[in-house]
């Protein structure tokens, strides 16, 4: 079992930047994909970003070049950083586990989640 707690969600009006991390315990393994997701209210959960094991990074095209992810395997922690948020960012965000390590970006494929963060953007 893996273990994944997220923090840093918030209210931002747009523009503004937030900061999410996601804290994994349990049976962890670098080797594991980790990932964002998120669910706006009415719409299906998305894939956000990615890391891999090798440290390459994916992004859903709606986010690629404001949004960064990033890992700290020490601390056995993933981060968001979102910049020049918009309101359609606005949804619940989800720390997810592939134990793929070549996955990562598929919702039907994801083992763990984390419980969600709340992001809001006002404009």
């Amino acid at each position: 079992q893996v273990q994944l707690v997220e923090s840093g969600g918030g209210s931002v009006q747009a523009g503004g930047s937030l900061r999410l991390s996601c804290a994994a315990s349990g049976r962890t393994d670098s080797r594991y994909a980790m990932g964002w997701f998120r669910q706006a209210p009415g719409k299906e959960r998305e894939f956000v970003a990615t890391i891999r094991w090798t440290d390459n990074t994916y992004y859903a095209d709606s986010v690629k070049g404001r949004f960064t992810i990033s890992r700290d395997n020490a601390k056995n922690t993933v981060y968001l950083q979102m910049n020049s948020l918009k309101p359609e960012d606005t949804a619940v965000y989800y720390c997810a586990t592939d134990l793929n390590p070549f996955g990562g970006t598929s919702v039907g494929n994801v083992d763990y989640w984390g419980q969600g963060t709340q992001v809001t953007v006002s404009s």
